[in-house]
């Protein structure tokens, strides 16, 4: 009970120990209230950017077959794309030198021209260069001074705005139309849609998404003839799912494929073999597998529309009739250790790199031998030395055994020559043409293929092998014709040494070429 007197003042140290209580709790207040304020905003930022995750300065579309617009909203991979008009070269490919145009495989190998008789391969044949040159150097080939399919166009030049026009939104259709088409023709409708450029960011990416995704309708249907065969693919889990769950439907990659897969896969739409002339639409050879033997198999059982035996020419000297293997890269990757690894042709060729605080795939694509230290030490924790001496290994090797299939080619032409001339009839040198053809397959399989075996290194020897063997085979089988009998092959000389490796590419990228319509 109160005994009637005022209750004692506090003292001033407990006034003033209240207010900081009190004030520290309305700060602590306010700094949680801030901090869940500024918690909620950079939720709601990541967010945003989950839904837009660049800044588009420029809008992009289906149609948009220019890389320079798409540089305006991805400037740094523009850059490297803008790079690939840069010359480069390593011992075995590309283009270092200051002409014009680049040296003529033909020239620097001369079997090559003899295989090729008969084909406009022989005119005209040449180093690669970077993807900046793809269209142009074509559009300035001498090949076309014999007829040239416009199917030619499916893998140089940003295409699909014509494809869609010529077959009406149908871009397999338009695709097909364009064997029809002279190469002249198809560049004049490819100009009139505004597309005369080469491969674009449009081609490998969603211009709504920027996901990858293949665009080619060549690749799609050899892809999904690939899945519904038997053949092994080791190298695509998600073809070996799709077989598992059914094979229901087409299988489709740009819904199947894993992310690791489509970076494979937006390469193989051209660095492939294929069909590209005049007698039936461009075609990818895919239905009973990727392995040389495969792919032949499914040439040796295709008719053209006419019912005629499928041959891509016949050899001008021999008659033969010979199949030309374009840029296998894909298929011969596909057979080798990388692959079955899971290391794509991306994860080699546009390596990632770090600009500033982003990471990217490099654009410019090129040689790993280039870029040894992002392309392949990211992997192999061993000397650059040491892994470019391991490579040199493989190609020298691989290259030995090119040139002997090249001696033992010219060795097995001359021979038919010579057993056509003392009166051998066709019936009589089929055999003999049969082997040459098989040989040159498989020779000009890695001749054709830009790794120099590296892409799967024992099977390319395993491949050369046989060529060698083809080609003996056939030489005596046209030696037996003879008026002398049958002999052995003399010795074949030694192989050339390899090339000189190349200079240094200059430092500063030039302007990409813009082809003229």
């Amino acid at each position: 009970m109160s005994d009637g007197k005022p209750a004692p003042e506090p003292s001033p140290q407990r006034t003033r120990r209240r207010r900081i209580v009190w004030i520290a709790v309305t700060v602590a207040g306010l700094v949680a209230s801030a901090g869940v304020g500024a918690m909620l905003v950079s939720i709601t930022r990541h967010k945003t950017e989950a839904k837009t995750t660049f800044v588009r300065l420029v809008e992009v579309g289906e149609d948009d077959t220019d890389a320079a617009t798409w540089g305006t909203n991805w400037p740094l991979q523009y850059d490297g794309y803008k790079r690939t008009a840069i010359k480069t070269a390593t011992r075995y490919g590309g283009h270092g030198g200051s002409e014009a145009m680049p040296d003529e495989k033909i020239e620097r190998d001369p079997w090559l021209k003899r295989m090729f008789l008969g084909y406009a391969f022989s005119i005209d044949y040449r180093d690669r260069r970077g993807h900046a040159y793809m269209l142009v150097d074509q559009q300035s080939t001498d090949r076309l001074s014999k007829p040239q399919s416009g199917s030619c166009l499916h893998c140089h030049a940003s295409v699909m705005p014509l494809y869609r026009k010529l077959g009406n939104g149908d871009v397999f259709a338009g695709m097909d139309a364009t064997h029809k088409l002279t190469y002249q023709e198809a560049s004049k409708e490819l100009a009139a849609v505004g597309a005369a450029h080469p491969v674009s960011c449009v081609d490998c990416h969603d211009p709504k998404t920027m996901a990858l995704r293949v665009t080619r309708p060549g690749f799609l249907r050899g892809i999904a003839a690939l899945a519904a065969s038997d053949a092994p693919v080791p190298a695509f889990t998600s073809i070996a799912e799709w077989r598992q769950a059914g094979r229901k439907g087409t299988y489709d990659a740009n819904a199947e494929a894993t992310r690791g897969e489509m970076r494979s896969f937006v390469c193989g739409q051209c660095h492939v073999e294929y069909y590209c002339s005049t007698k039936q639409p461009l075609t990818f050879p895919w239905g009973l597998g990727l392995s040389a033997e495969a792919i032949e198999a499914f040439w040796d059982q295709t008719k053209f529309p006419d019912g005629a035996p499928f041959s891509d020419y016949k050899h001008k000297e021999t008659d033969a009739p010979i199949l030309k293997a374009q840029h296998p890269e894909f298929e011969l990757w596909s057979q080798g250790v990388h692959a079955r690894a899971g290391v794509s042709c991306a994860d080699c060729h546009m390596p990632y790199a770090r600009m500033g605080a982003t990471k990217i795939s490099d654009h410019w694509v090129r040689s790993p031998l280039l870029n040894v230290n992002r392309a392949c030490q990211t992997c192999h924790r061993v000397s650059e030395g040491e892994l470019t001496a391991r490579v040199a290994v493989i190609q020298d090797r691989n290259y030995a055994l090119l040139q002997r299939g090249g001696v033992a080619i010219v060795d097995l032409i001359d021979t038919i020559v010579a057993a056509k001339a003392a009166g051998a009839t066709p019936a009589q040198l089929a055999p003999a043409q049969a082997l040459q053809r098989k040989a040159q397959w498989r020779l000009d399989f890695i001749a054709a293929e830009n790794s120099m075996g590296f892409h799967a290194p024992q099977e390319a020897a395993r491949i050369l092998g046989e060529a060698l063997d083809f080609a003996r085979q056939g030489q005596l089988a046209a030696r037996a014709l003879l008026p002398a009998g049958p002999v052995l092959p003399a010795a074949p000389p030694p192989p050339p040494a390899p090339p000189t490796p190349p200079a240094p590419p200059p430092p500063a990228p030039p302007t990409p070429p813009t082809p003229t319509p």
